[in-house]
């Protein structure tokens, strides 16, 4: 490992004390940092760090000589980091500075832990499948960042009124939901929103995206797990004759009548999985599964 990149947001400089371990067993191995534009402004102005160091402010900054990049703060930070990863296969690992973490696994005090597995080469590659969209007429906010790794989200807008989405798998028609949404999830995705809205959890490797509606008004609509190699075109009817959609935290505006067609992306995520780490054993404990009672005899 020679040279990564750093991404953070605005409240991650609160974990002033983690970037300062980071940073340190990087150097004692002569590891070059770059950090993203802002975030180093950000610590800069906190006092937050003792040297200069290069920055990257877009993806065409960055490029496959960099062997991974480090996100700091919580799952929607890994989110962003994302936007500038695309598909130049640069491995991500998250240092948990948030709050559930279920993409950032790593935690504040095993960071020293981490980097040492990283730089002995004991760990794996979990490649994480995105969600990309395209809309007629084109929605310029698409234009390049047209993807998503947690959901694409469909949603009313500035109404209490239900929406109705037609929905087509591989050009055949499901159905026609009414609700306040319908969410389009990856197996990394689905302990995001879909999971709040009663959606099934599946592992990351399942070759699957799920289909969930947000409080639907048909009663027997219930989410549907299909595969990943569907087609999925999907029609609004909105009394406020306009919708949101949203690409995990980035949203847009859109006109009824915009026809939406979501498919796997043409590009993975490298997601770094430490030989100490399990997405089962992350799983009972963000979930608690492990906190029945019944457990604790076995």
């Amino acid at each position: 490992m020679k040279k990564v990149a750093i991404y953070g947001q605005a409240y991650t400089i609160s974990a002033e004390k983690e970037i300062k371990i980071l940073l340190s067993i990087l150097e004692q191995n002569n590891i070059v940092v770059f950090f993203e534009r802002d975030f180093y402004n950000l610590l800069v102005a906190n006092n937050s760090l003792s040297k200069k160091y290069p920055t990257y402010t877009h993806f065409r900054d960055l490029s496959n000589t960099f062997d991974m990049m480090f996100s700091i703060g919580g799952d929607g930070t890994i989110l962003r980091a994302v936007t500038y990863i695309r598909d130049l296969n640069i491995p991500i690992l998250g240092i948990n500075t948030g709050r559930l973490g279920f993409l950032a696994t790593v935690q504040k005090d095993q960071i020293k832990e981490a980097v040492t597995l990283l730089l002995d080469k004991k760990f794996s590659i979990q490649e994480r499948t995105l969600l990309q969209i395209k809309t007629t007429p084109q929605a310029k906010e698409f234009n390049e960042l047209n993807f998503a790794l947690n959901e694409i989200t469909i949603a009313r807008r500035n109404t209490t009124s239900m929406i109705g989405v037609k929905t087509y798998l591989n050009n055949e028609y499901l159905t026609n939901y009414w609700a306040d949404g319908l969410i389009i999830a990856t197996p990394t995705g689905s302990t995001g929103y879909s999971l709040s809205c009663n959606g099934p959890v599946i592992l990351p490797n399942a070759k699957s995206f799920i289909i969930t509606p947000i409080a639907p008004h048909n009663l027997n609509a219930r989410p549907m797990v299909i595969p990943d190699e569907t087609l999925i075109q999907l029609e609004v009817s909105a009394r406020e004759k306009d919708f949101l959609i949203s690409l995990d935290s980035r949203i847009t505006t859109v006109s009824e009548g915009t026809k939406i067609k979501i498919q796997k992306a043409s590009f993975t995520i490298k997601s770094i999985l430490l030989e100490n780490q399990s997405h089962l054993k992350t799983l009972r404990g963000k979930l608690l599964w492990g906190e029945d009672t019944r457990n604790h005899s076995l």
